[in-house]
């Protein structure tokens, strides 16, 4: 009775009385361009919306090992959204994630990133949120096993794994890193999908951060030194590939990357750098220019030399399916015609990423300007697919064969593209 008295107490939290939806007009135009620009940057709009579906509310499907949580409207509607939410309960559910009623929110909405972010910059995502067109959307039920989706749990999960505060500079780095470090560990929260978790659902701390993880059915590679792109990421491109949608040497954002990519645009000349100088800190994006030469010679002479080899029936049908516009010469590597001997998805342990694209294709909108992969799925067997992965892993790499590829792609081809 005492454990139990002890857990209640631990748990509960005060509702906050509603309050009268603010007008826009209260808000200053500056207010609301910074808010726009952190609400971009935080992707509020990618796990708030469904696609085909209207902006901020809610429906999006997350799937864990412990069942589908949904999003929730976050629209100004006072009914099913948060138009009688003050700002102090914008803040406690940013900050210690627990909403305006008292509930513990799940660690799917990433308040243990958001409680970095600093109070002035709350308050400006409140007020461009509170500006957003009221949609009357009720919540999704959450499909959690039992006893998961007892929300007072959660007490419980950031009692081991959650602490509450705000991001605080390091004094071993400059302005610059530690605005970065803002940008990616709070606004950005970077290692939410490139850092994996333990059995409980949290982020693995130490040597794991960025090291990579599954996320929406695809892998996000490491962004360390353990990251297994044959061609050493530099700081142009990583500016390339965030915030232009295209790099030479590692392609154009997919999947769950790319509304990440398209929500970084909004970040300014400065704060780009600063995002760029934190990652290549992580020593996965800071590699010297003679190493990426190199790299590039021994790719270019690997494809060259197996695209050729027309007695191999494997490269005749990858010839026939993919070398038409995955190729390139001695002149130059062509970004919106990847080289797949240059690929990061070819080389990473799990199959998932290149599986996918063959499959589900980019489509224009979720690239780059003018870049276009058609699916090949409804026109390729699960066999096919996998054929052309087993010829890639095997010629363009060194690394060990994937396993039960055909069925694996069976797999990835039931779920489908998904809303990403």
């Amino acid at each position: 009775m005492v454990g139990l008295l002890g857990f209640v107490a631990l748990a509960w939290r005060p509702a906050i009385p509603e309050v009268a939806t603010p007008l826009p007009s209260s808000f200053s135009a500056d207010l609301l361009a910074r808010g726009a620009t952190l609400a971009s940057v935080g992707y509020c709009s990618t796990c708030h919306s469904v696609k085909g579906g209207q902006l901020f509310a809610g429906g999006y499907a997350m799937k864990s090992p412990f069942g589908t949580l949904y999003s929730t409207n976050i629209t100004p509607d006072r009914e099913t959204g948060i138009g009688a939410w003050s700002k102090d309960a914008f803040r406690r559910a940013m900050h210690e994630g627990v909403a305006r009623d008292g509930s513990h929110l799940f660690p799917g909405f990433p308040y243990d990133h958001f409680t970095k972010i600093s109070d002035d910059d709350v308050d400006a995502i409140y007020a461009f949120l509170m500006t957003q067109p009221a949609v009357h959307a009720p919540a999704h039920p959450n499909e959690l096993m039992f006893p998961l989706g007892i929300r007072a749990l959660q007490a419980g999960w950031k009692l081991l794994f959650f602490r509450s505060g705000r991001f605080e500079p390091s004094t071993d780095h400059d302005a610059q890193w530690n605005r970065g470090a803002y940008i990616a560990e709070a606004l950005s929260h970077c290692s939410a999908c490139h850092t994996p978790r333990n059995p409980l659902g949290a982020e693995w701390g130490g040597a794991s951060r960025y090291t990579g993880a599954s996320v929406d059915g695809w892998f996000a590679p490491a962004i360390t030194a353990a990251n297994p792109s044959p061609i050493p990421w530099t700081p142009d491109e990583l500016r390339a590939y965030l915030f232009q949608g295209l790099s030479r040497f590692h392609g154009t954002p997919s999947g769950p990357m790319s509304p990440a990519a398209h929500g970084l645009t909004a970040l300014s000349i400065s704060d780009q750098d600063a995002l760029v100088t934190y990652i290549a800190s992580l020593r996965g994006g800071n590699a010297p220019p003679q190493a990426v030469a190199d790299a590039i010679t021994r790719a270019l002479d690997v494809s060259a030399a197996n695209t050729g080899r027309q007695i191999d029936p494997d490269a005749r049908f990858y010839v026939e399916a993919c070398a038409s516009c995955h190729y390139n010469g001695r002149a130059g590597i062509n970004p919106s015609r990847p080289d797949l001997a240059l690929n990061s998805a070819v080389h990473l342990a799990d199959s998932a990423n290149l599986i996918r694209v063959i499959l589900f294709g980019i489509d224009a909108p979720e690239g780059a300007g003018g870049v276009v992969m058609p699916a090949f799925g409804p026109g390729f067997s699960d066999a096919e697919v996998a054929r052309i992965a087993a010829y890639l892993r095997r010629t363009r790499t060194n690394e060990p064969p994937w396993p039960n590829l055909e069925k694996t792609v069976g797999k990835i081809r039931a779920q489908g593209k998904g809303e990403g």
